[in-house]
């Protein structure tokens, strides 16, 4: 069922401008591996709990929505109202799967997040990751996100839906940006609200290269579009950005741009006001200027 009719209302995730300058804080394995890096000892649940509340505070007044997960920020950021006013959010609907060698090898719908539960403690939205590989059927991919949309919708919750291109399971090469348009083509036109896309090209190669990938991204996906910021180098996703909105994309859902280079700070409230905040914000000034014109 193609679920392309009745679009939510999106506006409450976007800043005055129209566009979207969204945090994500929603990462679990691959923050614990990205803190694990800077300390002898395992990762502690609440080590990675205790740095989602500091960067929620630090930079949600300058983010127009903010991504939070079940597992290690949802119920300790509404408790303790980590999330500044006027910052919408938004409920990490997945529950994730690692593999051999994959720290996310699947992605399902998390049953312990019940949509009308997060839109009581204030959420507008609810976001699905989804695994995509060349050499696997589609058809549970599209019947996974046509559920996702179904249970947002009867809600009241917008819906985004998140496609990542992850290596072939035959172990055949495979280059993964190859994926991102086709991925699009499948799951681009089922309904959700807002479609979260990996960076075209992963924002490498020139200019016109970028922004010919993007604006086919633009014709192909039947909704707004926002770019994340994995695969990218978080010094070049500004101008990722930017040649993504102006080839159609309404803006971002990125965290690892924003705070990835504070982790391991001695003093990281420091940090992120010093070099995350600044990043987030000429993120937001990049796509205010390149959507709201």
């Amino acid at each position: 069922m193609n679920n392309s009719t009745q679009k939510a209302d999106i506006s409450a995730l976007a800043r005055p401008s129209g566009a979207f300058a969204m945090l994500a804080v929603d990462q679990r394995e691959g923050l614990r591996a990205m803190m694990a890096e800077f300390q002898d000892g395992p990762v502690t649940d609440r080590q990675m709990s205790d740095f989602k509340m500091a960067a929620l505070r630090a930079l949600t007044p300058h983010a127009s929505a903010a991504l939070l997960d079940r597992e290690l920020a949802w119920d300790r950021a509404v408790a303790e109202r980590a999330v500044a006013p006027g910052c919408a959010l938004i409920a990490a609907g997945d529950t994730l799967i690692s593999g051999p060698g994959e720290l996310v090898a699947e992605a399902r719908i998390d049953e312990a997040v019940v949509p009308a539960k997060v839109r009581a403690e204030g959420a507008v939205a609810m976001k699905l990751l989804v695994i995509w590989r060349p050499d696997e059927p589609p058809e549970p991919r599209v019947a996974l996100v046509d559920d996702f949309v179904a249970r947002c919708r009867a809600a009241g919750l917008a819906s985004i839906v998140e496609p990542v291109c992850r290596r072939r399971r035959d172990g055949q090469p495979w280059n993964t940006a190859e994926g991102i348009l086709p991925a699009a083509r499948e799951l681009g036109g089922r309904g959700a609200d807002i479609y979260k896309a990996e960076m075209p090209l992963f924002g490498k190669g020139g200019e016109a290269e970028v922004r010919r990938a993007c604006a086919e991204l633009t014709r192909t996906v039947q909704g707004p579009w926002v770019v994340l910021s994995s695969g990218v180098e978080p010094d070049a996703f500004p101008q990722a950005v930017d040649w993504a909105c102006r080839e159609g994309a309404v803006g971002f859902l990125a965290g690892r741009a924003v705070w990835r280079m504070v982790i391991g700070r001695p003093d990281l409230d420091a940090a992120l006001q010093q070099e995350a905040v600044p990043r987030l914000q000429r993120l937001a000034e990049v796509v205010d200027r390149a959507v709201g014109g």
